[in-house]
């Protein structure tokens, strides 16, 4: 990674540091993908001192992930998400690596989200939110709620009313 043809910036490393105060060393030009630390950075390159940028949002776990995909998509960038998804299948909206990444456990999946959002990184913001997209593709709302743990709190009548206000938006197959 410390190719010097990539430019100066290329060997040059800040210190990310999470939540629990653990430090990361990432080079520059990685953690630019992310419009928070970009603005975090010195105008001026010349400087030796290695930069800490603290992360009080992002736990440990969490942002070595988020730099896991960070390292990741600048040698490899991810392919465009079509929208509205093509498939409920992550492995049909992006690459291998990229729907491997993002096959996590529903947790760790909306921290991803959180950081993704709160360090400006659309590319990981895109991915983690097609994901979650897709686990409600083609669900009736009782199964989103199962996926997602969600109790109805709707009485039975309440539904019926919800549902007969809202019956102009479902979709209707002709025979």
């Amino acid at each position: 990674m410390g190719d010097k043809a990539k430019g100066a910036e290329s060997g040059k490393v800040v210190h990310l540091v999470s939540q629990e105060g653990d430090q990361y060393e990432v080079e520059v030009s990685v953690c630019k993908m992310s419009e928070l630390v970009k603005t975090m950075l010195p105008d001026d390159d010349d400087s030796s001192e290695t930069q800490e940028i603290p992360l009080p949002n992002v736990k440990n776990n969490v942002l070595a992930k988020v730099i896991e995909f960070c390292k990741h998509h600048k040698e490899d960038p991810m392919n465009d998400i079509e929208k509205p998804l093509k498939s409920a299948n992550m492995h049909e909206v992006v690459q291998d690596w990229y729907a491997n990444f993002v096959n996590v456990d529903q947790e760790l999946l909306f921290e991803l989200i959180l950081a993704a959002n709160y360090m400006d990184i659309k590319p990981l913001l895109d991915l983690t939110c097609a994901t979650v997209a897709s686990m409600i593709k083609g669900k009736t709302p009782e199964e989103i709620r199962r996926t997602f743990n969600i109790t109805n709190d709707f009485t039975p009548e309440e539904e019926a009313q919800v549902r007969e206000e809202n019956k102009w938006c479902e979709v209707r197959v002709a025979d």
